[in-house]
């Protein structure tokens, strides 16, 4: 089984780097089983079509790297050790999940439920290659241009009760409270995610996750940013079907951002 998938630039690159660490579906064969086939069915925590948001990046120079598990096999967006991102009460999934988003038991029974072995089973086999992949991809960006940005893309449902009790706003730009990027890039990110009729919140109420405060090292030349976004902003509002016309705009503002960003980039350090 391949863990994720490298699409390439299609025109020169340029020191961009996507992750996609939420949007995938697959299960190893050998621990499928163990989960409840209604809730492998429908997977609701998948940030559904993400990659297919992000299509038009390779046309741009950009390379993406999209996981292929799905994040209940193991979540590569939070700390290996399970230690909590968020310290204000919300519902924290652990690097192997055992609920879903709204605490409902997505294994069939707690026995089957990984215990501290198949956790670090699925660290090593899982986890990490997807890390080692994109340090890689880093390291061959900043061999070339000196400085890298990676930009963590990720969506959510309108309204999750059990992390806020609003529903969220349109996007969600973080970097640990300006630690993980730039000054400069984060404001042209915030700029032109600001530049049409999207609601844009900062850090709030994410600040990013482990990949972007992992590899988010200004200081070393290696800046990051997670985009959250809300699902009903490219899907229709029962957050199961791709709406293209919505998809659209959405991509138009995406693709300005990195635009500029690729600018930004050539400037900052």
């Amino acid at each position: 089984m391949n863990l994720f998938k490298i699409t390439e630039a299609t025109v020169p690159k340029v020191p961009i780097l996507i992750s996609i660490p939420h949007a995938g579906t697959q299960f190893p064969v050998e621990i499928k089983h163990y989960y409840k086939k209604k809730m492998r069915n429908h997977l609701d925590d998948t940030d559904w079509y993400v990659h297919k948001l992000y299509e038009f990046a390779p046309s741009l120079g950009i390379t993406i790297i999209k996981a292929n598990l799905s994040r209940w096999v193991i979540d590569l967006n939070r700390d290996p050790k399970s230690i909590p991102l968020y310290t204000d009460n919300r519902l924290i999934t652990a690097i192997t999940p055992i609920t879903d988003f709204y605490g409902n038991n997505i294994y069939t029974s707690s026995s089957s439920e990984p215990d501290p072995i198949e956790i670090q089973r699925r660290l090593d086999l899982y986890y990490w290659p997807y890390y080692r992949q994109i340090e890689t991809l880093i390291a061959d960006l900043k061999k070339k241009f000196g400085k890298v940005l990676l930009w963590d893309a990720h969506s959510i449902r309108h309204l999750v009760s059990t992390i806020q009790k609003k529903p969220f706003p349109d996007m969600i730009l973080g970097n640990n409270d300006q630690k993980t990027a730039h000054p400069q890039l984060i404001l042209t990110a915030l700029e032109k995610l600001r530049s049409k009729k999207f609601e844009v919140a900062h850090n709030t109420p994410f600040k990013g996750g482990h990949i972007t405060r992992y590899f988010g090292k200004p200081a070393q030349n290696v800046h990051a940013l997670q985009l959250e976004m809300n699902k009903i902003l490219y899907m229709d509002d029962n957050e199961i079907t791709y709406n293209t016309k919505r998809a659209s705009e959405v991509q138009e503002v995406l693709q300005d951002t990195l635009q500029h960003l690729i600018r930004t980039m050539k400037t900052c350090s």
